[in-house]
């Protein structure tokens, strides 16, 4: 192992502004890529966070019009957990204890986190639940 020289060691030690200046300048660079990232990140947890609150109101739904037969109810309970999501209730059979009811409940998540909401288009979410009828 030889010893530096002392040209070495001075051009290392005669410049340690700019080593601060270009570790600041490519800082300076990344930042808004990852602030981006996690912008990103945020915006697909609030489309994840929609999707189970669609199939949440599903399972609510099918719940509703399983103990009622006025799909009103049913849809009243969606609108009061998503607001304006759309609900159709299908009845098969003739309308006795036990016959399938399905609730299909569609809702578009906006996509609104700030500078990234505008890349991703708007998600269509939709989700179906079957229950059986509790009463006529």
């Amino acid at each position: 192992m030889q010893p530096e020289s002392s040209g070495e060691r001075a051009g290392w030690r005669a410049h340690p502004r700019n080593q601060r200046g270009q570790a600041t300048v490519e800082f300076a660079l990344i930042l808004p890529l990852v602030v981006m990232l996690l912008l990103a990140i945020i915006q697909v947890g609030f489309v994840a966070r929609d999707y189970v609150r669609v199939s949440h109101a599903s399972r609510e739904a099918a719940r509703a019009a399983s103990v009622d037969p006025d799909s009103g109810r049913a849809q009243d309970v969606v609108r009061h957990l998503l607001g304006d999501a759309d609900v159709e209730i299908a009845r098969r059979g003739v309308g006795r204890i036990g016959d399938p009811i399905t609730a299909t409940v569609q809702y578009r998540a906006k996509t609104e986190v700030p500078i990234v909401g505008a890349l991703f288009p708007d998600v269509e979410i939709s989700d179906s639940t079957t229950m059986r009828a509790e009463q006529e």
